[in-house]
């Protein structure tokens, strides 16, 4: 690359000339600002889902920064990443291992190729209220059983910043000649530092996929599909990205994930992320103090199958407190105009990137150190909070495949009502979009409740068509 990013600069370039647009978008370039640079392929420009150009050289360099053979820009975040990644490798009505905490993308994925489902949990840590890491051996044992798996989908790091052992995770894929998909969303930033963990393009896994736009500057949207070795058909999955995003691709996203990467390259980038890291090893310092609320910190690797933790993540535990963590939220907004990126009951998760300032970050210090101030430590120290109280009553119990339940004939009753029913729609705390039943799945009295309950706390419960009013969709009796 040159000194200023190839398809941005072109795109700023060609917005001082006298060409005139008789060709989409409507807004013919007539607004200020980024709608000058809003284009579709016109002469020069290239085209995303036949790169021969500048685009092609823009994709070439960004694998060779982040060690790919090849990679792909992604104009409808890692959804499409992961939705082509699965249907590119898995055949129809095949077999896919997953991790259950897995995003409802990869579980769109099994419904849209009819595939059937084996499940490896993550372990539970009961201190913090999260979901920790995957069990290398557990993968292993589960490929024993079922030699019909013709791929493993796993996600690391977790939205939490938990992080597993994917050099080892890929050796047991690769021992039975199996290609493993990473959902790396929430690890772009990774190869900026030494103070994350190693991406798991560095550890063997084949494909990965990465939301730049979650923790590096670029536009929401806009995510990176690597691909590294030999175990899967690039063109294949070639092919799907372009049946699963936009014919009419976005160049501002395009031109954002380059000029972002770009930019992180750069000496100001760099620059920025060392004042960023020595902002944020303050900030957690200077929270050990705190009393009653507790931060997730790299204490806990090695624990509960924890291979790392990316520390840009601040969990924020409120489970020796008598409040919640949608509480917390709540104070953080009102009180404090911080608005966090997820709450669950038994903790808050705050996002942290390069361009985070020290005054904001400071901001969130003081926040918390006075909020702690004001709690008292919790009674009942037995009592849990959320899905996961009892990790094992969480494990899917499957009545019918995923995409039978979807796509068969259904009911919508109360939820109150729905116990011993076949869910025949998903329920998930949106964000992270895991779910918490799937399709196919028993609606146990444990599942059923843990709902009712997230949606009394006041957390975002989406999948069910009428959440408002409590009822969900399931299985008639006897389909």
């Amino acid at each position: 690359m040159s000194n200023n990013p190839e398809l941005y600069k072109k795109l700023m370039e060609y917005n001082t000339t006298d060409y005139y647009p008789f060709h989409m978008p409507g807004h013919k370039r007539q607004f200020p600002g980024l709608y000058g640079m809003d284009i579709t392929e016109i002469e020069g420009f290239d085209n995303l889902h036949h790169p021969e150009g500048i685009i092609k050289e823009s994709m070439e360099w960004v694998a060779s920064l982040y060690g790919a053979d090849r990679s792909y820009y992604l104009i409808n975040g890692s959804s499409g990443g992961i939705l082509s990644a699965i249907s590119g490798i898995i055949p129809d009505y095949g077999t896919i291992l997953m991790s259950r905490n897995c995003h409802k993308a990869a579980y769109h994925g099994v419904i849209l190729k009819h595939l059937k489902t084996v499940y490896v949990y993550p372990q539970f840590m009961e201190e913090y209220g999260i979901q920790c890491g995957l069990s290398p051996e557990k993968i292993e044992e589960l490929l024993k059983k079922n030699r019909e798996v013709k791929g493993v989908f796993v996600v690391s790091p977790t939205y939490d910043g938990i992080v597993s052992d994917i050099a080892a995770i890929s050796h047991v894929c690769h021992k039975y000649n199996i290609p493993l998909i990473v959902d790396e969303a929430h690890g772009a930033h990774f190869r900026y530092s030494h103070e994350f963990p190693k991406s798991a393009l560095e550890l063997g896994a084949d494909v990965v996929i990465q939301s730049v736009h979650k923790t590096l500057p670029c536009f929401t949207q806009s995510a990176l599909l690597h691909i590294k070795g030999n175990y899967v058909d690039m063109e294949k999955i070639e092919w799907y990205l372009q049946v699963y995003q936009s014919s009419s691709p976005s160049y501002l996203l395009m031109s954002g994930i380059e000029r972002g990467i770009w930019w992180m390259e750069q000496e100001e980038g760099k620059r920025k992320m060392k004042e960023f890291l020595s902002c944020l090893s303050l900030l957690r310092r200077e929270l050990k103090v705190m009393r009653n609320l507790k931060i997730l910190d790299r204490q806990e690797i090695g624990k509960k199958d924890i291979y790392d933790i990316d520390v840009s993540k601040i969990i924020i535990s409120v489970g020796n407190t008598e409040i919640s963590g949608t509480d917390l939220s709540e104070r953080l907004r009102k009180e404090y105009h911080l608005e966090m990126e997820m709450c669950t009951m038994d903790y808050v998760t705050a996002i942290t990137s390069v361009m985070d300032t020290k005054e904001g970050l400071m901001r969130l210090k003081e926040a918390l150190l006075s909020i702690d101030s004001s709690l008292d430590l919790r009674k009942d120290r037995d009592r849990r909070r959320g899905l996961y109280k009892d990790p094992k009553e969480w494990e899917a119990r499957p009545i019918a495949a995923m995409y039978e339940a979807w796509e068969g004939r259904k009911e919508q009753i109360p939820l109150r009502n729905s116990i011993g029913k076949t869910a025949a729609e998903f329920v998930y705390l949106y964000p992270p979009g895991i779910p918490v039943v799937a399709p196919g799945e028993l609606l146990t009295e444990y599942i059923v409740q843990t709902i009712m309950e997230y949606k009394k706390a006041g957390l975002p419960v989406q999948g069910m068509q009428d959440t408002a009013n409590g009822f969900i969709y399931v299985l008639r009796e006897g389909e």
